[in-house]
């Protein structure tokens, strides 16, 4: 059986499903792409090549290994996309709940259900099907869950808008104890640096008491504030449009002082080295193009 125990970000990792790019189905038709930034690519003849994909993935396994975690994998599924895991389930506390995803994403799903099957049956939850949650809007920071989601009432024209408030009120209900607050984000179908996929597009604890922050990705300045208050202006460290747009903030704790980042994002791994924070640095450009990165691209399991 597999144990879960997801109570923060960045406590020290032990157990963790990585995606796969392999079999990744190549280039996906125009109207096929679930984001601006996948999009932009397409038109420009820039999407990603799976080869390099796979070396990337490759990358990050590596530091997994290095440090000792376990790390589990989806079964290989021809032609579809299984990279971004933290889309279909995430885990709190010792639950893991299943994302009501894009219905063409249901293969991705089932390509991990051969770690369901390990876990208690108790322990594994399929919301209500009005329920719209996925995992990178979902981030759990001692007493608080922190959810994603878009408050307009044209949520149903925002394939970008993937977390609804049914799925805000179904974790306040789950977790009765937890102060369970939402963030409205900023979304658009059409230009990638003004849309926030998922929370972790723009926003991030990381080490202890610091997080990475983009303002514009907040619909409401009264949200931007709430974390303003929590963390502390000076430990919070503010990414610009385009920074958010390279997926500055989707980066990935190991432990409180390790931490996983793309290689180029010279400015923010400087920064947290300055926080006395381990920076594993690797490959990670060509998956970003996918509005995607380092968070996405994980599930974790179990935490310390």
């Amino acid at each position: 059986m597999i144990k879960l125990n997801i109570k923060d970000e960045m406590s020290p990792l032990e157990a963790v499903v990585l995606g796969t790019a392999k079999s990744c189905g190549g280039t996906p038709k125009l109207e096929e792409a679930y984001d601006p930034k996948s999009a932009e690519h397409i038109k420009a003849g820039t999407y990603p090549k799976e080869e390099d994909m796979v070396q990337e993935m490759e990358a990050f396994n590596a530091v997994f290994e290095k440090h000792g975690v376990t790390v589990y994998r989806p079964e290989l599924m021809t032609d579809i996309n299984q990279i971004f895991t933290r889309d279909i389930a995430f885990v709190i506390e010792d639950y893991l709940f299943k994302s009501n995803i894009l219905p063409d994403r249901v293969p991705e799903l089932e390509a991990i259900g051969y770690i369901l099957e390990k876990i208690a049956p108790g322990k594994v939850i399929t919301p209500p099907e009005e329920v719209h949650i996925e995992g990178g809007d979902v981030m759990i920071h001692g007493e608080h869950i922190f959810i994603g989601t878009y408050k307009g009432e044209d949520y149903p024209d925002y394939i970008t808008a993937r977390t609804n408030l049914e799925g805000v009120q179904f974790l306040k209900e789950f977790f009765p104890n937890k102060i369970v607050k939402e963030f409205d984000l900023a979304k658009s179908n059409t230009v990638a640096e003004d849309n926030a996929l998922h929370l972790d597009c723009c926003f991030q604890p990381v080490g202890e008491g610091k997080a990475i922050i983009h303002r514009e990705g907040f619909r409401q300045e009264k949200d931007y504030q709430y974390l303003v208050e929590l963390f502390g202006e000076e430990n919070l460290f503010h990414i610009t449009k385009h920074e958010m747009y390279d997926m500055m903030s989707n980066i990935f704790s190991i432990a409180p002082d390790v931490v996983v980042s793309e290689r180029n994002f010279t400015r923010l791994n400087d920064w947290l080295r300055s926080q006395g924070i381990t920076v594993e640095e690797i490959p990670y450009a060509e998956i970003a193009k996918q509005e995607g990165l380092l968070r996405c691209s994980t599930l974790p399991l179990r935490r310390k």
